[in-house]
């Protein structure tokens, strides 16, 4: 199953990065850098499918200085968003790029991240196999994918209002994110780009959320189930969100309140030479 990443423009990056980031995100976020920085670049970084750049704010405070970050999305808005947080001085580059047909030469980077993207691709075998090709050797791949949506309680609780709204052509969206929680296929698609040194983290978090009503909103309007919304005109957005704000409290009680998260990490390297 795939999605087009494209479609993350207009007002989503704002409610992405505001309204899901702090609870979905960041803590991941601060999780993946970390395992990158344990690895010991040097010289230079990717991120694929950066989105607004939860991810590379956590690797450029993660890294040494030296080391040169390249952030890449396919969406210029999301990058806009993302470029705000760093100052001219820090060594950051951001490029739109499709992470499955990359525009680096080969082995021209120490380690390759891509935080919740690999699930939007069109096709998956191909971004391991571009992350392999513009590896130096010996470099380290790093992605991870959300776990099912019975691990992952907002966006079951989210499927299921949208389902009951629009009975008769329900969004899909919210099935796209959680697709690619088999472990045995993606295990066997990074053995067939070459990988080794393959391994498998399942991270489970409850995580604390303070405001329902704004993390529903990024729910809602941080993604694009808006624009799936919008154009069926039969229910308002508004309306959906008030509903989900509702559906939330049921499940998880009143703020604050703690929300289960669970993904999968998955680490892979490309073989030294000889």
């Amino acid at each position: 199953m795939s999605y087009d990443p494209a479609r993350f423009a207009g007002s989503i990056p704002e409610h992405y990065d505001v309204g899901l980031g702090p609870v979905i995100f960041v803590d991941y976020a601060a999780d993946i850098a970390r395992r990158t920085a344990g690895g010991k670049p040097t010289r230079r970084v990717l991120e694929t499918a950066a989105g607004t750049g939860i991810v590379t704010r956590a690797l450029r405070d993660a890294l040494p200085a030296q080391v040169e970050i390249t952030s890449t999305d396919l969406n210029a808005p999301m990058l806009d968003v993302a470029r705000s947080k760093f100052d001219s001085a820090e060594k950051v580059a951001f490029e739109a790029a499709d992470a499955t047909a990359l525009p680096y030469a080969d082995g021209h980077f120490d380690a390759v991240v891509c935080q919740f993207g690999i699930m939007f691709f069109p096709d998956q075998a191909k971004g391991h196999r571009e992350a392999h090709r513009v590896l130096s050797p010996g470099g380290r791949y790093l992605f991870s994918v959300w776990d099912e949506h019975a691990y992952n309680g907002f966006a079951r609780v989210t499927n299921a209002l949208v389902l009951e709204l629009f009975p008769q052509d329900p969004p899909r969206f919210y099935s796209v994110p959680f697709s690619s929680n088999a472990i045995d296929p993606i295990k066997q698609s990074l053995l067939e780009a070459n990988f080794d040194e393959i391994n498998v983290h399942v991270l489970g978090l409850k995580k604390s959320v303070a405001d329902l009503s704004l993390f529903a909103r990024g729910l809602v309007f941080g993604n694009p189930l808006i624009d799936e919304i919008t154009a069926r005109g039969t229910t308002s957005p508004e309306d959906v969100h008030a509903a989900l704000v509702e559906r939330l409290r049921a499940e998880f009680g009143s703020e604050p309140c703690d929300i289960p998260l669970q993904t999968i990490l998955y680490t892979a390297r490309k073989p030294p030479r000889g």
